[in-house]
């Protein structure tokens, strides 16, 4: 589907797709669309709750729909709309893919106020590991490190 460029059209069809998704009984209010050239790439509304899968938020859903259709895992020259401020987890998404820029309707402080509060997982990913909440342990280090050695001299060959 082939758009203006009016960044506000976008963001109503990401705020009707968090609607939409939040009415089926999909998930939470959240809805998000990938958009590359003024044509629409990615879809995704929140479906947490009917794929039981944590991860799946619009950002991941909208994410993993347009890598799959632009066959490409990165995502750059592309934009991001998202109804409401991205969550670290779909942050970190975003930087991943490569998304070249982001534009969110409501805040952060806002989904918090009806119960979407990630202001504890903010302040964990600062802390060092062992002062975070969740136990964390180390073993086998130099076992892992002779798997991920070997990711220099096939990447290579790869053109990742």
């Amino acid at each position: 589907m082939t758009r203006g460029t009016d960044s506000s059209l976008f963001m109503v069809e990401a705020i009707n797709l968090a609607d939409t998704g939040m009415k089926r009984g999909d998930g939470g209010p959240f809805g998000a669309l990938v958009v590359k050239d003024g044509q629409v790439v990615g879809r995704g509304w929140n479906r947490v709750l009917v794929s039981n899968d944590p991860t799946a938020h619009a950002e991941i859903v909208a994410i993993r729909d347009a890598c799959s259709r632009l066959d490409n895992y990165r995502l750059a020259g592309c934009h991001l709309y998202v109804n409401c401020e991205p969550c670290p987890m779909c942050l970190a998404a975003i930087y991943w893919a490569r998304i070249s820029s982001l534009t969110f309707g409501a805040t952060r402080a806002d989904a918090a106020a009806i119960g979407f509060d990630d202001e504890r997982i903010y302040n964990e990913i600062s802390l060092p590991v062992p002062a975070r909440s969740l136990f964390t342990s180390q073993c086998r280090r130099n076992e892992a490190l002779r798997v991920m050695r070997l990711w220099p001299t096939l990447a290579a060959g790869r053109h990742y």
